[in-house]
């Protein structure tokens, strides 16, 4: 079906990522207002916390549902569903008088990006084939530093100028609109791109609810999400209370904060997302372990970066240390995200892709930022929050991500 519109697989992975690129502003929106928001709502760091919780938990619940259905029904119709109600939930969040309705929004905010978040990867799986499917899926996590940035630069120069509740609302309404697109796209044939363009891959029957405990048997994509999970755990507080920690610490304005924070991240992400995807498909290429390789160097180069940005005294030192420790926890994006769809069959993958969501959610960012904001709130310091629990994680991340390359090294020399 691809050989016969060579230009479609370019076009629906350039809608997915639009679309993608609202998913992660309208994620990160609430990290941006997050100052004028607490002091309007009155709430602590713990209530802070709990509200991006809030968020993950409507995401990594309703992950495994969604990859369940992902295998069997058409992902067209499931996914723009997901945008729709997304959409809805960031601008009902805009509305929010309370605590508790603010998090209820929220979890309907994360209920609809489970929907996308699990289903989209498996599509443009099938889309390209496995020797150009990393670098495609590096451009469609290529939205995760772009959109992000722009929901810190974009909420923050919203919040400062017209009230944080504005920055939900321009943020919610281009969703609505731009689900519609996905009607005009043509969903490929699960596995469509593995045996040129035949869906042979497909023939076995889709996965029921034991697929799930299936995947205990594929001990690289054990390795591979274990590493995730940590390295998530150390990014949901990191991007939720960085440009806090600027403003407390290193006494900035908000909008600059949320400035520095969104174009740091926009660069930074830019480069090592696009940049690890085509070093990752070139050293796999030459040597069969690139891209577990690219996972084992970024964790273990963060790791002296993040502390670094949470211990230097000078200003500029500290943006110096951010924007490198933004640059190699994006460097793992594309092969992180490849690795989780090609260690299972073709028949698990958007089972695969829920069980990551859920795992590195609940194991690792659904309780980060309460965590930092509990400490914060105990020991009245948000900079030995940050930095009892960040570093540490990435340590744990180094460890799993640098088991799987030594043994892929080990399997690739036995292999010869």
């Amino acid at each position: 079906m691809n050989e016969n519109k060579p230009a479609w697989p370019h076009v629906s992975l350039a809608v997915l990522t639009g679309l993608n690129l609202l998913d992660y502003m309208d994620r990160q929106i609430l990290a941006a207002v997050l100052p004028p928001l607490r002091t309007e709502l009155q709430l602590n760091d713990e209530q802070s916390g709990r509200i991006a919780t809030a968020f993950m938990l409507g995401y990594f619940l309703t992950s495994p549902i969604f990859g369940y259905l992902g295998d069997r029904l058409p992902r067209r119709w499931l996914i723009a569903a997901g945008v729709f109600v997304w959409s809805l939930g960031t601008l009902l969040s805009g509305h929010a008088h309370g605590l508790t309705m603010l998090i209820f929004f929220r979890v309907l905010v994360g209920f609809g990006e489970a929907s996308f978040g699990t289903i989209s990867p498996g599509w443009i799986a099938d889309l390209f084939s496995p020797d150009r499917r990393n670098n495609a899926l590096s451009w469609f996590y290529l939205a995760i530093p772009v959109g992000s940035a722009l929901g810190f630069i974009l909420g923050s120069w919203i919040a400062v100028h017209y009230g944080w509740r504005s920055a939900f609302l321009f943020a919610g309404y281009p969703g609505l609109l731009f689900a519609f697109l996905l009607f005009l796209l043509r969903e490929p044939v699960r596995g469509a791109s593995e045996t040129a363009g035949q869906p042979a891959a497909t023939e076995a029957e889709p996965p029921g609810w034991h697929a799930y405990l299936e995947l205990f048997t594929y001990p690289r994509y054990v390795l591979v999400i274990l590493g995730y999970v940590a390295q998530t755990f150390a990014m949901g507080a990191f991007s939720v209370w960085a440009t806090t920690f600027l403003v407390r610490v290193h006494h900035m304005e908000l909008a600059a904060a949320g400035g520095f924070f969104g174009q740091a991240l926009v660069i930074m992400g830019l480069v090592a997302t696009i940049g690890g995807g085509y070093l990752a498909s070139f050293w796999q290429r030459r040597t069969g372990t690139g891209y577990v390789w690219v996972l084992a160097l970024s964790a273990v180069g963060a790791v002296p970066a993040v502390f670094a940005a949470f211990t230097l005294p000078d200003t500029a030192q500290v943006k110096v240390a951010l924007a490198a420790s933004m640059f190699l926890l994006f460097l793992s994006t594309g092969p992180v995200n490849t690795l989780v769809l090609e260690t299972v069959p073709v028949r698990m993958r958007a089972s695969a892709v829920a069980a990551s969501i859920f795992a590195i959610h609940l194991l690792g960012d659904l309780w980060s930022p309460w965590i930092v904001g509990k400490l914060s709130d105990r020991w009245g310091d948000i900079q030995k929050a940050c930095l009892w629990a960040l570093p540490g994680a990435l340590v744990v991340s180094a460890v799993f991500w640098c088991w799987l390359a030594v043994t892929e090294r080990r399997k690739a020399a036995e292999a010869r």
